[in-house]
């Protein structure tokens, strides 16, 4: 099996205080994920979050219903976290996120590394494509939910 590897960074205008705060709530993953994705945390209630806690997902990828369970398995905040799919589409999927102050600002940084079922032609044709649409929507939420006022 190929580990694929995605990576991206983003720089936001607000200090690392503001912003680590905001991916702390797991329900703002609502906010950043392209509505076409049909994206609902399943998980009740407050989740607080720490390494070991555990959030249920759905979603539909091209139109299939998928359940998604991720585990956070590292939390340092407000310096990094790392969460690691339990159950999911993905062989596997780990998704570091780093914050780090710079230029008066927060540059955000991901890299995941992620298995596909189907191997690397499914990931070169689908997968990659669909990952890098994400992460591009990800990107303009995040710029608009930070935008200066």
């Amino acid at each position: 099996m190929t580990t694929h590897t995605f990576e991206t960074e983003l720089w936001l205008p607000v200090p690392r205080e503001k912003v680590f705060p905001f991916f702390a709530d797991a329900r703002n993953l609502e906010v950043i994920t392209p509505p076409w994705l049909n994206f609902t945390v399943l998980t009740p209630g407050e989740i607080p979050m720490r390494a070991g806690a555990i959030i249920d997902y759905k979603l539909r990828i091209h139109g299939l219903p998928v359940r998604w369970r991720t585990e956070i398995t590292e939390w340092k905040p407000p310096f990094k976290f790392c969460d690691e799919q339990l159950r999911g589409p993905y062989r596997r999927w780990t998704h570091l996120h780093t914050f780090e102050e710079r230029d008066g600002g927060t540059l955000c940084y991901d890299r995941v590394f992620y298995v596909v079922p189907g191997g690397a032609l499914v990931n070169h044709f689908f997968v990659r494509h669909d990952v890098k649409k994400i992460f591009d929507y990800r990107a303009e939420a995040l710029k608009k939910q930070f935008a200066p006022t």
